[in-house]
């Protein structure tokens, strides 16, 4: 994917608002009350943005929420190779969102300011361990191919069972259906969050990044 695709900006703009806003809790039926009603608040009070504009769409949200749960706080990955994947696909997907709600997650899984700013740089970057470097190696060929090569697969295997093997492709796939969401409708990242900065497109050689903003 070319950098001129990176740079193109996903959904609305600050200016515009967002595509498609969040359901105001005033909007809130009794069942809609009902499906958001297991999803921890914010330290303000309010529900993420994700859910009460995914939550528009009723019968989808049941299935989903199940599914992202699970991976998210059941799943059989350490918690910091979650986070590791999951903030390398939000910076291949430009998903500010998915960047923004993840890196205090990855901070409490134990990931370091310095890794948080590396993940922008990729698995070539200096100063990863090789078993991180195949986790954002592992979440680059899924974005780039839709599918791990057999070396990476091999390295892979020779630390993660089977179970984890099929985790880290669901978990990156999973984090791709939501950012094609986050960005498609322009949601926007909750103001206690927004400091957490997006890292801009690599250059040519794929191991530098620049700080930029991000969409959404």
């Amino acid at each position: 994917m070319s950098d001129e695709h990176h740079h193109l900006s996903h959904g609305a703009t600050a200016d515009t608002g967002p595509r498609l806003a969040p359901l105001p809790e005033d909007h809130w039926d009794p069942s809609t009350r009902e499906l958001l009603a297991p999803i921890p608040r914010d330290a303000d009070g309010r529900l993420p943005n994700v859910f009460t504009t995914l939550v528009r769409h009723p019968g989808l949200f049941r299935h989903f929420l199940p599914f992202g749960t699970h991976l998210l706080r059941a799943g059989r990955l350490p918690d910091r190779s979650r986070e590791l994947l999951i903030l390398r696909t939000a910076r291949n997907t430009r998903a500010a969102y998915e960047w923004g709600r993840h890196v205090p997650l990855a901070r409490a899984a134990g990931v370091t300011e310095e890794e948080i700013r590396r993940v922008g740089a990729g698995p070539g970057a200096q100063g990863w361990t090789p078993a991180d470097a195949r986790l954002l190696r592992a979440a680059d060929e899924l974005h780039r191919d839709a599918g791990l090569s057999a070396a990476t697969w091999s390295a892979l295997a020779a630390d993660h069972d089977e179970a984890q093997l099929i985790e880290i492709t669901m978990l990156v796939g999973q984090y791709h259906m939501v950012a094609f969401f986050l960005n498609s409708a322009g949601t926007p990242l909750e103001p206690g969050f927004a400091t957490e900065v997006l890292p801009a497109p690599a250059g040519a050689d794929g191991n530098t990044a620049e700080r930029g903003h991000g969409h959404g």
